[in-house]
């Protein structure tokens, strides 16, 4: 494993043992892509059907990937959720890559929403 890969997997198992202590469980990928769209939705506890859901999961994706310049934030609607549009400069990702991406995405908004001194994960 190249230094580059074992640094990741090492923040990688960071955040999900941060993960796990903060939620009793260790949480897979679409876990915390659903905590991650509830936060961006910001509208706490909710009772949503199978479609919000996955539109959580949605918000979560283009949230993370607004940092790579992938997806717009063009505004709320009228309830609240937010839109997002795609830029011309997503790529074609196979899906290790793209699962790979989300990962190292997951990792960056961690790291910005936890303390930047005391709760860093690094």
């Amino acid at each position: 494993m190249n230094p580059e890969e074992a640094e990741f997997q090492r923040k990688w198992a960071s955040l999900l043992t941060r993960l796990k202590d903060q939620f009793g469980e260790e949480p897979d990928v679409d876990a915390i892509l659903f905590l991650i769209g509830i936060q961006e939705l910001g509208k706490g506890p909710l009772k949503l059907s199978k479609r919000e859901k996955l539109e959580v999961l949605h918000i979560a994706v283009c949230s993370l990937l607004v940092r790579y310049d992938y997806y717009r934030f063009i505004g709320r609607d009228e309830e609240g959720w937010p839109h997002f549009e795609a830029t011309d400069s997503l790529p074609y990702l196979k899906p290790m890559q793209q699962h790979r991406l989300i990962k190292e995405a997951i990792i960056e908004y961690f790291n910005e929403y936890w303390d930047e001194k005391s709760n860093k994960y690094e």
